[in-house]
């Protein structure tokens, strides 16, 4: 081969690879663009499973919702609990309260149908009887003030009572206890009028239209215009002074 053929096959090859240089270039950053693609989208499955977890949350902060429904109900819960609670607190107050009343209720008036009543006569002062009243109720009860007293059937009035005999308190029986009231059935020294003999004696209790009648000493007393009844006392020596 002369050197003229030889030059002339190199500069052919030469233009050649000048030319392919060009493509080759192009293929290899194509091949980069689209591995950087890939490369991407295989980057965004990771994003789409960071997204997950995320949605997870999000969900979790519904779930977080539905715990603080079940804070509402378990508050809920706890209110109807304290709200029973109270009210069983208020029933056992009332029970309470009820039982202090119960043992503070007030002393009634006595029932002349749950005594025992007895008059009997005195040696001192003269013409003087003492009542006797005695409480078989079970309870204590009270003497209201005076007894209305009716010696006889035919009597117009009762004994009218001796105002200076009133007690600084009302008369209280418990059971078993006794009350007296002095009974004057006329003047000493005879100067009373209108004098009768009684064969009976009826009693009642001031406020209370019930009577008992009463078996008179001896079967009968005398009686005028000056007999008068005490209040009631709580001792025999007070009825008959």
């Amino acid at each position: 081969m002369s050197i003229t053929a030889f030059t002339a096959r190199r500069a052919r090859t030469l233009r050649l690879a000048a030319v392919g240089l060009p493509a080759v270039a192009a293929l290899t950053l194509t091949a980069c663009n689209s591995n950087e693609g890939t490369g991407t989208e295989s980057e965004g499955k990771p994003d789409s499973a960071t997204s997950a977890p995320a949605d997870q949350a999000s969900g979790s902060n519904g779930s977080g919702g539905s715990d603080a429904t079940g804070g509402a109900s378990d508050g809920k819960k706890g209110g109807g609990t304290e709200q029973a609670g109270s009210s069983k607190d208020g029933a056992k107050g009332s029970g309470g309260s009820g039982g202090s009343d119960n043992s503070e209720q007030e002393i009634g008036p006595c029932d002349i149908n749950k005594l025992t009543i007895g008059v009997k006569s005195v040696q001192r002062p003269v013409n003087y009887m003492v009542l006797e009243v005695n409480n078989h109720a079970g309870v204590d009860c009270n003497m209201p003030g005076y007894p209305i007293l009716k010696f006889g059937e035919d009597a117009q009035a009762a004994t009218p009572v001796y105002e200076d005999s009133k007690p600084q308190a009302v008369v209280t029986l418990a059971p078993g206890e006794t009350a007296y009231a002095g009974i004057r059935t006329s003047s000493a020294d005879g100067s009373g009028q209108n004098g009768y003999k009684a064969t009976s004696l009826e009693v009642f209790l001031q406020g209370s239209d019930d009577s008992k009648s009463v078996e008179l000493p001896g079967g009968s007393v005398y009686i005028d215009d000056t007999a008068q009844v005490t209040y009631w006392q709580s001792d025999l020596s007070n009825a008959l002074d």
